[in-house]
Parts: structure tokens; C-alpha cells; sequence
């Protein structure tokens, strides 16, 4: 078996799931078993490796060139969705010939329901076993560009300049970049490996922020509630139904964007809400927080002030922090075809910790990773396409070298 394969497979069989409501950095101490071992594999590559008080691991190649040339950083990151366990220790590997995929007694994958299969006719995908994620995000990634790095060791014909590497803890939960050193990452420009299909390329993401409802309920005995049982749940579902159906997830595309209840927990007496929020404009975000403000406003007056509510923005567009270094975005397109990948630009329906990093002054698009179906059981890659992405990072490295040195 490849080194590639292996690698990704050893990676998905650790359980690095994080956890959005621990107060602890990283968010679950499991995540620093595949930090050290992450540490210690850039070190015996030969590179140079910390990992610093929070979880985030940094290493460096250095340039093979007597020219100077500026740092580029390629980051992924280590943990996966809280969405469904995530310690992938029973993967199948099959040469897929089209139909539907069979993951386990009970659980099926069909191409009726999962059309992107459709496009993986002929390539080797590796699948869960349907009782967890398989954490191809974004362990495929960090897969990819440990297989890079290796690649360029054993060639140093390859020339480049200086490659900075970042894997990071707690992007699930939108904390990946929270305790993100970009002074010390030292890069002039990175790329996040945390997509989807060969050829995804984006630049461009959702607005997000995320909403916390609490409700206080009235409870009392059933048998004598009557005009006093205030059910906050109901109160809840209340609610939820006053906000645009149509604005749902499952109802959005392309750059619409949606509310979504992520997580509800209640009894009569209290119930909690978590909404995430989101839009590719800038206007229609803020007017989809105003929506927000204003229903629990409205809910408010109707119950006498049971609900209270904290919303707060978690990432914006990165869209406005890379357009003004448009160069980055071409060298990795241009890498693609360079490789005889047909590039897919599209906009992220989510975001990475490249959206925030673009913020924090370290402009940061987004490569694909051949993942599919992620966050959930029906989890998948194609190892085709991450060696393909293995390939972009190396060729991106060379391309750029050559084009800051004159060579192309």
C-alpha cells in the first residue's frame, strides 16, 4: 500500500473529534495524540517542528535555492465534526465501478441520493464502515501535504523556496485560528487543504455567525398547569417556525445562504437553541442577524421576556482580504492545469480557517482534498484525487519558486 494511503488511514483510526462546548485549548485533549505524532514526523522528515501550549503544530522546509524567496504555508487541520464519532478504524477500500455502495448491513450509499458518485466511476475510494465519519476532513489533508513534503525531500532537483506547514486544532468548532501564530507561520501567502472534488478552488465563503437562544420555561404540575405551564420547548419550535423555511440548509445552494438549528436541548422548564448564520453577502447577513434579533424580540413580548439571546459573528468573507493578491489565486490555478486538472472554483458553503487567517493578515485560500460527504457517515475519498492534491502542493512550490526567481 502506498505511503500516501497508509498515512491517511493511520490518521482517521485516531478519534480527534472536538468538542464546541468545552472551555479548554485545544477543546479535547485527544487532539494533541495526532499533534505530537504529526510533530514527530515532520522531525524525522528532516524538517523543522514545534508544537506549541495550544495544540498547533508548525514546521518548515527549507528552500533549496540561493535566491530569495518568499514563504508560501500550506495548513489543515487535525480535529473532526462533532457531527458523529470519529475514530475510523474499519474503512473499506473499493474499486468503484458505479451503483450503489454498500456500507454495512443496514446502511447504504446510493447514487440517487449521492449523485457526486456518479463522477468517482472508476477510482478507488475509501469509505466508512457507516457507524462514524471516515475524517477525510481534514485528515486528508494533513495526509496530502505530509506526502508532499516527503516528495520534495527525496527530490531535491524540485526547487522552491522556503514551505511553511500548519496543522491546527478545533476548526470543527470554528476555534482553528483562534491561537493561529501568523508572525511566527512567517508565510507571505498560504493555501487551507480542506475541500472537496478535484479541482475545487475557493476563495470565497460564508459569512457566519453563531446564535445561542435561552429560553426559561414555566413548569408546573401538569394536572393544575392550566393559564400558568409555560413549555419552553414550545416555546422553542415556536420559534424555529417563524423563521423563512426556505432559508434552511437543505433548501440553499450556490450563495444563498440559510439558518440552521444546530442543536436543541430542553425540558419544560429551560431549553437551549444554537443557530448557525450565514451568508456570502455582506448585507444579507447582517439583515439575517436582524431577523434573528428581531423574532426573539418579537417572542419576547408575547412570553414577558423568557428569552435571551447571544449572537455573535464568527468568521466573514475572505473574498475581501484575496482579491487584492489575486496572484495567489492564479499560481494555484495555473498549477492545476499545469497537472491536467480542470479547475472548479466555487464558493465555500461553510468556512475554513483560511477565512479567518485571511483577517489576520495571512491571505489563505482554499485546495481541494478529493473528500466527499463529510460530517457524516457516508463520508468518502478518492485516493486518485489526493494524490492529485499531493501533486498541486509540490507543483504550486516549484511553480512559484520558478516565477519569484525568473524561470518562468
Amino acid at each position: 500500500m502506498e505511503k500516501l494511503v497508509e498515512r491517511f488511514l493511520s490518521y482517521i483510526a485516531m478519534d480527534t473529534m472536538s468538542d464546541g462546548r468545552s472551555d479548554t485549548v485545544p477543546s479535547t485533549a485527544k487532539q494533541l495524540k495526532l499533534a505530537e505524532r504529526l510533530r514527530d514526523e515532520l522531525l524525522e522528515l528532516g524538517l523543522e517542528a514545534t508544537m506549541d501550549q495550544y495544540g498547533y503544530v508548525y514546521g518548515s522546509l527549507a528552500g533549496n535555492v540561493d535566491r530569495e524567496v518568499p514563504v508560501i504555508g500550506f495548513i489543515s487541520h487535525m480535529d473532526t465534526s462533532p457531527a458523529l464519532g470519529g475514530e475510523c478504524k474499519n474503512p473499506r477500500i473499493l474499486s468503484y465501478e458505479g451503483g450503489d455502495v454498500r456500507l454495512n448491513d443496514k446502511i447504504v450509499m446510493t447514487e440517487e441520493e449521492f449523485p457526486a458518485l456518479k463522477a468517482l466511476h472508476g477510482k478507488t475510494l475509501i469509505t466508512t464502515d457507516g457507524t462514524t465519519l471516515l475524517g477525510g476532513d481534514d485528515k486528508a489533508g494533513i495526509a496530502e501535504i505530509m506526502d508532499a513534503l516527503e516528495y520534495l525531500v527525496a527530490h531535491p532537483e524540485i526547487k522552491h523556496g522556503k514551505i511553511a506547514v500548519g496543522f491546527t486544532p478545533d476548526e470543527e468548532i470554528g476555534a482553528g485560528a483562534d491561537h493561529f501564530d501568523v508572525e511566527a507561520f512567517g508565510a507571505k501567502f498560504a493555501y487551507t487543504l480542506d475541500g472537496g472534488e478535484e479541482g475545487e478552488f475557493e476563495y470565497e465563503n460564508f459569512n457566519a455567525a453563531s446564535a445561542l437562544i435561552k429560553i426559561q420555561g414555566k413548569s408546573v404540575h401538569p394536572g393544575s398547569a392550566k393559564n400558568m405551564m409555560i413549555n419552553s420547548m414550545y416555546v422553542g419550535m415556536e420559534l424555529e417556525q417563524m423563521l423563512p423555511k426556505a432559508q434552511r440548509p437543505e433548501h440553499t445552494e450556490g450563495y444563498e445562504g440559510f439558518f440552521m438549528l444546530n442543536e436543541i436541548r430542553g425540558t419544560i422548564d429551560y431549553t437551549e437553541m444554537d443557530y448557525l448564520v450565514r451568508d456570502h453577502d455582506r448585507e444579507k447577513f447582517e439583515k439575517k442577524k436582524e431577523l434573528m434579533r428581531d423574532t426573539v424580540d418579537y417572542m419576547n413580548k408575547k412570553y414577558g421576556g423568557i428569552l435571551e439571546l447571544d449572537m455573535k459573528d464568527s468568521y466573514y468573507n475572505m473574498r475581501e482580504m484575496v482579491e487584492p493578491h489575486k496572484e495567489i489565486v492564479e499560481l494555484a490555478l495555473d498549477s492545476m492545469k499545469q497537472l491536467g486538472i480542470t479547475p472548479l472554483v466555487k464558493p465555500i458553503r461553510g468556512g475554513t480557517d483560511g477565512s479567518r487567517l485571511s483577517y489576520m493578515g495571512l491571505p489563505c485560500p482554499n485546495l481541494f482534498v478529493g473528500d466527499y460527504h463529510p460530517h457524516g457517515r457516508f463520508e468518502l475519498v478518492a485516493i486518485e484525487e489526493m494524490r492529485n492534491a499531493s501533486a498541486l502542493i509540490v507543483e504550486i512550490a516549484r511553480r512559484f519558486c520558478a516565477q519569484t526567481t525568473g524561470e518562468v
